[in-house]
């Protein structure tokens, strides 16, 4: 249990927080982000695997080969990190890089077949973690729930 969990129990184990903290919804998205991020990040080292390198080979195999600065504004990964994760997946021959035949300076990076198997374990191990962070909500809700996710970033997204 983290400090800022404590704090919202005493010893009766009953909330202490205040009712108008609790209803608010930034700080429930915020705090439920932070246990999310949590549970897939641990989950994901469980698996050997990143969320960089899942969102990496995700984009590959959804949208084919890219270059550096194409995987880069698919995934929302710095162009400066990018270098390294596409190192580490290089190095356990989960991507290929090959020169760009329109730019030689430039290389086109393709999800590998040992990539695309990784990807399908990720994928469940995923799967087995979303189950676990909404347990509380059977199908119908989980897909309600991820429906007004999506529409209130798709907005905040489209604004800024």
């Amino acid at each position: 249990m983290s400090r800022a969990e404590a704090v919202d129990l005493p010893d009766d184990g009953a909330p202490r927080t205040p009712d108008r903290l609790r209803r608010l919804p930034s700080r429930l998205l915020s705090q439920l982000t932070t246990r999310s991020d949590r549970l897939i990040t641990e989950g994901l080292a469980r698996a050997d695997a990143r969320k960089w390198h899942y969102a990496v080979l995700a984009s590959l195999r959804e949208y084919g080969p890219g270059s550096q600065a194409t995987l880069s504004r698919r995934t929302g990964i710095y162009r400066s990190d990018m270098v390294s994760v596409l190192n580490e997946l290089a190095e356990r021959d989960l991507v290929e890089r090959s020169p760009d035949p329109d730019d030689r300076r430039r290389n086109t990076i393709t999800i590998s077949p040992r990539g695309r198997r990784h990807l399908r374990r990720l994928d469940k191990v995923l799967d087995d973690l979303h189950d676990e962070l909404l347990a509380p909500l059977d199908p119908a809700e989980r897909g309600q729930f991820v429906g007004l996710l999506t529409r209130l970033l798709d907005h905040h997204t489209r604004i800024s």
